[in-house]
């Protein structure tokens, strides 16, 4: 009974090959979240309307409070970072601080017509730089991390199969004393196998 209750056996459910490490809690939570594949274009429309109205309830609600401005737009970095999908992964890091621009002009606070509330916007985005580049940064980073991801398994899915092809003791296409083709580089002279 002892053995049984101290054991450590795999959840039920849970298929782990042997040796592998057991996943953490945290990453099991974010794998339940949802993952929508947003284009590029979406991305950034999605970054810009939950920034816009993050700013417009931060001025609502706590008259325009920048630190949980910047704080709210971290997260959704990430977030968009994490939806975009692989083949527009460059554009969230581009997306983000147009997003952060959008949310700030509720929260700028400028008076006098556009040519005070455009001077009040680039005031708060100078003044909460840190903000910005902190959630360009995680967008960067999470992007990157993503962009390797993907290129070693693409890299695993073509390796897998590289020798598969080829014929016995064949020489692979690009070899020295052969062209491209799989000819010989000279007439007569055949590559050696």
């Amino acid at each position: 009974m002892e053995r049984a209750a101290g054991s450590t056996a795999p959840e039920r459910g849970s298929v782990r090959p042997p040796g592998a490490r057991p996943v953490p809690p945290l990453v099991l939570a974010l794998r339940r979240l949802p993952s929508p594949r947003l284009t590029g274009l979406g991305a950034g429309l999605f970054a810009s309307a939950v920034m816009l109205v993050i700013g417009f309830l931060d001025r609502l609600i706590l008259d325009g409070s920048p630190i949980v401005f910047g704080l709210l737009f971290l997260p959704v970095s990430a977030l968009t970072a994490l939806w975009v999908r692989t083949a527009d992964l460059v554009t969230a890091p581009i997306s983000v601080p147009i997003a952060f621009a959008v949310g700030v002009v509720p929260i700028a606070g400028g008076t006098g017509g556009l040519g005070g509330q455009a001077m009040a916007v680039v005031t708060a985005l100078a003044v909460h730089a840190g903000w910005l580049y902190g959630g360009t940064l995680v967008a960067g980073l999470i992007t990157s991390v993503r962009k390797v991801r993907d290129m070693g398994r693409r890299q695993q899915q073509s390796g897998g199969g590289a020798g598969a092809g080829t014929g016995g003791g064949r020489v692979a296409s690009g070899a020295a004393g052969e062209k491209p083709g799989g000819r010989p580089s000279a007439p007569g002279r055949r590559p050696v196998a």
